[in-house]
């Protein structure tokens, strides 16, 4: 596997915000005390109200941002790096995220804050991380995301949307991984797997 190029997308795919989201909607009076649920289930609970789209996004600036320090990283990400390491391969993190977010009055920069995340978790900055901090990238737009995809040139890319994978600039030579628990329509060069550590056996033939 050495020289092996990985390509890991960042939001919903390395950091999982679904405690947060229920914490700061429950916080904001946005959803029912003792709410629980996935950062799906409050995103169709708040855009089922009149005002909800304006409310959702207050809520993503928030967590993208400010809040991002309650976000937990996936089980099985870090055992996944460190085989990456292990073997030699290059890791390189590609997310569509803007600088700013839409409904934020402190105009967070989500950027930095998600380096801020990655660098607190030790995935970047540390003497044993797999992901140089020049490696990480943040672009404004998807169709942007997927051209650093092709400028990287990576044998594998792992992402939480299938979009993604349907771009048709999408470079049909990377292997994709489509990091999901449900089982969504994709296309054929695509393989679903719910967990981190499915993926790894898959990468790593363990």
């Amino acid at each position: 596997m050495s020289g092996v190029r990985i390509g890991i997308d960042f939001d919903n795919t390395i950091i999982c915000y679904d405690k947060v989201f229920a914490a700061v909607a429950r916080q904001r009076g946005l959803v029912p005390e003792g709410w629980e649920g996935p950062k799906t289930d409050v995103r169709d609970h708040l855009r089922s109200r009149t005002g909800g789209e304006l409310a959702w996004q207050g809520l993503q600036g928030f967590v993208y941002g400010k809040g991002i320090g309650g976000a937990e990283i996936y089980p099985g990400v870090r055992e996944f790096l460190a085989a990456c390491r292990q073997a030699g391969a290059k890791v390189y993190i590609v997310s569509h995220k803007t600088r700013f977010g839409h409904q934020d009055p402190d105009h967070t920069d989500l950027r930095e804050a998600a380096r801020g995340w990655l660098r607190g978790a030790g995935l970047i900055d540390a003497a044993d991380a797999a992901v140089a901090a020049g490696d990480v990238y943040f672009e404004d737009t998807m169709a942007a995301k997927v051209e650093r995809l092709v400028s990287l040139e990576l044998d594998i890319f792992i992402d939480d949307l299938v979009e993604v994978f349907e771009q048709p600039h999408f470079p049909k030579g990377t292997r994709s991984i489509l990091f999901t628990r449900s089982q969504p329509p994709h296309p054929e060069h695509c393989k679903p797997i719910a967990t981190w550590t499915g993926i790894r056996h898959e990468v790593f033939a363990e």
